[in-house]
């Protein structure tokens, strides 16, 4: 079953790619989403019939080299099977909603052929994630991360006739090779360390990286922090984090089930994924979990602050992707790894479900995005209009506090806040404040969509007139991702934040376990992390991979702190949510002209945040122009001058005197052969004169 869920994909991909001649257009489509539904399907059946524990299913052999022996196979626990649900579900529904959404493109030239190689390319990004979320080693972990690199670049890129296409696809490109060779790093690290990158190997070797050292550039860094930077660098790239997060709004020039599948749900949670797989490595490095926490919460609050000026009404929602990104990294870095995979299994439905609102209103409005464009479409497109409130109420976190009752981003968003509260270090607090201020703003930018979009009188009578609702086969995806964005919190929040025991049972962790002798005499390898029955803990012996999805140290708390939060605390997402929508009423519904009024007295904020903190100018300064004085450098000064001026100075000047001179030789007469023979025998007796030859 799993063997045929992983492949499903990949077979359509080829199958669209290279056979739609034979098979057509239609059967491309239709053959790709078939398939993609019964990997979904399978996906499912594997998540709720998943008995606790890991299980190995091997493929084939693959790499032998040396002391590295890594297998092709599936590793199979609870966090896979959260994944291959994630995964699976979004990609099918965008298949789906593709086929009304790509039927009559607009950037295409009538009876150009473009369907079944955009199909292609969304079943071959879907193969490489599950590559990613099933891979049992981190080479096959790095293979399925940058193949949905290569896919990302394709789909990015898909408008390849404009330059704003293209150069988005290209940075996407090179800022994810950034994040990547740090992530190279780490498991070149791993490897050197222990030998292998199996990752059960690793987990079994992390005590011991607590304890040693690695040299660095230029000083000795603890082992198991140091990788665990490295690694955490690589998903930075991949997830849009501070500092590398420049790509991602920009790869919204692709299609809009494009900004569903891959920037919403799927490829930007792989670094979120990696961070919580290497959960047993985290637990052993509390400074590289402290790096991920400021680094988390900083995103959070930075994507925030730029999405409340955004107009594209794409990018507004890309930067709320960059944002919650931000806040699962953050529970992840404080030890919660549960809410981090609870916050990114709920924001999975309400995001797609969000961008594919987004691209309804704007197939709507003939592909304009500008939301200073719209206004009033509520009574044009009703059945719109619901779901994007639907998914509004999700992500801005509507439900009644004190309970467990509530829309989806209320349950999980509500649980990384208070794990901060829980964790109860300098850099938790800081996180802390900076996700309730970033909860407040998103509400804010949140709202504010709604209102400019569907409130408020036309601003562009002309397109509004002929807009129109999105026909039943874009509009059933959103139905079922609005179920998910109702409920998935309030069915799983149990699992995935309720008691300690709950959540290790479901992740299929035990409870307590003895610490298996690291050796033949029986020595305790890890003594001292050894849980006792009342710490609930579960212990990592030297040698002995932990067992389950995630690992929890025994002195880890922070769950159970979470839970002790006081009102306060579990009220002040709440409260920041209600600040934000009375905001964004007051400035987009009760007073129009407050927002331009704002914007002219605070003019440079406005601008600082229109610009997203100028990232992207202070990175063209020292990166991008530099970059191309270097390569003018190489190509005028050593390509022209050095390589060419000396080639050609030899092809045009000595080669042809050299020619010149041979064939001066070359008489034909005689006697000039002979007197060259001559003088040749004369200076053959010369030198063995002078050298002593003759003697």
């Amino acid at each position: 079953m799993a063997t045929i869920l992983l492949f499903a994909p990949l077979v359509g991909a080829l199958l669209a790619g290279f056979g739609w001649r034979i098979i057509g257009e239609a059967a491309a489509q239709y053959l790709t989403t078939g398939l993609l539904f019964l990997s979904a399907l399978l996906a499912w059946i594997i998540f709720l019939g998943l008995e606790p524990g890991t299980a190995h299913i091997p493929l084939m052999r693959w790499v032998e080299s040396g002391t590295l022996s890594v297998d092709w196979g599936i590793r199979m626990d609870r966090l896979t099977a959260i994944m291959l649900i994630v995964v699976t579900t979004v990609s099918a529904l965008v298949h789906l909603y593709s086929i009304g959404y790509m039927a009559d493109d607009p950037e295409w030239k009538p009876g150009e052929v473009y369907k079944p190689r955009f199909f292609a390319y969304l079943s071959f990004f879907t193969f490489a994630m599950l590559m990613l979320v099933t891979s049992d080693n981190l080479l096959q972990l790095f293979f399925g991360w940058e193949g949905v690199g290569v896919a990302s670049y394709l789909l990015i890129g898909f408008y390849y006739r404009k330059p704003s296409a293209n150069a988005a696809a290209i940075k996407a490109f090179v800022v994810n090779r950034v994040g990547d060779f740090g992530f190279a790093l780490g498991i070149f690290a791993l490897y050197w360390l222990t030998d292998s990158i199996r990752l059960d190997d690793v987990f079994a070797a992390a005590p011991a990286l607590a304890e040693g050292s690695l040299h660095f550039l230029w000083r000795e860094w603890n082992a198991a922090n140091l990788v665990g930077v490295l690694l955490f660098i690589g998903a930075m790239g991949k997830s849009a984090q501070f500092f590398l997060h420049t790509w991602l709004p920009d790869a919204m020039e692709g299609p809009t089930p494009v900004s569903a599948l891959i920037h919403a749900a799927t490829m930007v949670t792989a670094g979120v994924f990696l961070v919580v797989r290497m959960s047993p490595l985290y637990e052993y490095a509390p400074e590289a979990g402290a790096f991920i926490v400021a680094i988390g919460a900083i995103t959070a609050f930075f994507a925030a602050t730029v999405g409340l000026v955004q107009n594209d009404i794409k990018r507004v929602i890309a930067y709320s992707t960059c944002s919650q990104l931000g806040y699962m990294f953050t529970a992840a870095g404080v030890g919660v790894y549960s809410a981090a995979m609870f916050h990114l299994l709920t924001h999975a439905f309400f995001k797609a479900l969000l961008f594919l609102c987004a691209g309804a209103v704007i197939h709507a409005m003939h592909h304009e995005q500008d939301m200073r464009k719209y206004g009033g479409l509520r009574h044009k497109i009703p059945h719109t209009f619901w779901m994007m409130v639907i998914g509004t109420l999700a992500i801005t976190g509507v439900g009644i506090p004190g309970t467990n009752i509530g829309f989806a981003g209320f349950l999980s968003k509500d649980a990384i806040i208070e794990s901060t509260w829980g964790a109860q270090t300098p850099v938790g607090t800081f996180a802390f404040w900076l996700l309730v201020i970033a909860a407040a703003f998103t509400s804010f930018y949140s709202w504010r969509l709604i209102f400019m979009t569907f409130f408020g009188e036309p601003r562009d009578p002309e397109k509004y007139a002929h807009a129109h609702e999105a026909p039943l086969v874009m509009r059933i995806p959103l139905y079922a991702l609005a179920v998910g964005a109702v409920l998935s919190g309030m069915i799983w929040y149990g699992s995935f934040f309720g008691d300690h025991g709950k959540v290790l049972s479901f992740f299929g962790i035990p409870a307590h376990e003895e610490v298996m002798a690291a050796g033949e005499g029986g020595e305790a390898g890890a003594g001292e992390a050894a849980a006792s029955e009342s710490e609930g803990g579960h212990a990592l012996a030297a040698g002995v991979a932990p067992e389950g999805a995630i690992f929890m140290a025994p002195g880890n708390h922070v769950l159970e702190r979470a839970h002790e939060a006081p009102k306060w605390v579990k009220l002040s997402p709440f409260l920041a949510m209600l600040g934000g929508l009375f905001l964004a009423w007051l400035f987009y519904i009760r007073d129009t002209s407050l927002p331009r009024r704002l914007a002219e007295t605070f003019r440079p904020l406005y601008l600082f945040l229109l610009n997203k903190w100028y990232f992207d100018e202070i990175y063209d300064a020292l990166f991008v122009k530099n970059a191309f004085r270097l390569g003018r450098l190489f190509w005028k000064v050593g390509d022209e001058k050095i390589i060419d001026g000396t080639i050609n100075g030899i092809a045009m000047g000595l080669v042809p005197r050299m020619t010149r001179f041979a064939s001066r030789m070359q008489t034909g007469y005689i006697f000039t052969y002979a007197f060259a023979m001559v003088v040749g025998i004369v200076f053959l007796l010369t030198w063995m004169a002078i050298s002593g030859g003759a003697e």
